[in-house]
């Protein structure tokens, strides 16, 4: 784990968006399109607000939300619609996005069916592995929709995981999809953009601790941790 610690989240914002517009570019001249890993909450906006208006080939960038909730597309907590708010504007409204939803009639009063997930795993695979990804953390330490509480993290966590996975963690109020720790921690570049002591201390007391409490744990040895109080 490489610790970057920032004077204030302002700084925190600037520096990291430039950061992943330098990670995005070494991507594109590896290969002809770039698949960034994107999270939702309020946290990485700021990021997003700066690292939109950079100058970069957005047309051969991918982008991905790292978990999603199982709402309609449109749905106030659904993560692509805040990416649409706040990433996907400006130079960057050229970017493809792979938005984790059931598509048009889906229902989603019940969680979703194995052949929805096999159709979302079809959808992503492609674009596979990821260049570049971004993501939070919860105070219990989970990334993406990985919670400590999920049934399914065990098979989650697992090296022959799927790509993504519906999980069922009884303290949220929908179900998520999720990618899943080994396609996350495979990506070429790791970030993490956490803000706050109380996160700090969970990140510090995560380092060699058992995934199976705290999912971030799985991730940390390759992860760029970027922390504002």
């Amino acid at each position: 784990m490489q610790f970057h610690d920032y004077p204030d989240p302002e700084m925190m914002a600037l520096a990291v968006a430039q950061r992943l517009a330098a990670d995005l570019r070494s991507a594109l001249d590896r290969r002809e399109r770039a698949l960034f890993v994107v999270p939702g909450g309020s946290t990485p906006g700021p990021v997003f607000d700066t690292l939109a208006q950079l100058d970069l080939s957005w047309e051969r960038i991918i982008v991905l939300p790292g978990d999603e909730r199982w709402v309609p597309p449109d749905h106030p907590r659904s993560n692509a619609a805040q990416l649409r708010a706040r990433l996907l504007q400006g130079p960057a409204s050229a970017a493809r996005l792979i938005a984790l939803d059931g598509g048009p009639g889906a229902d989603y009063a019940a969680p979703p069916d194995a052949a929805t997930i096999e159709a979302l795993r079809a959808r992503l695979e492609p674009a596979l592995p990821i260049d570049v990804a971004l993501l939070g953390m919860g105070a219990d330490g989970h990334v993406a929709s990985l919670f400590p509480t999920a049934p399914e993290l065990p098979e989650a966590l697992a090296s022959d995981a799927p790509a993504l996975m519906s999980l069922s963690p009884p303290d949220q109020p929908e179900t998520r999809l999720s990618l899943t720790a080994p396609v996350l921690a495979g990506a070429f570049s790791l970030h993490i953009l956490i803000t706050g002591e109380e996160k700090r201390r969970v990140i510090e007391e995560a380092k060699g601790a058992d995934p199976l409490d705290a999912p971030v744990a799985a991730l940390l040895d390759e992860a760029h941790v970027h922390w504002a109080e």
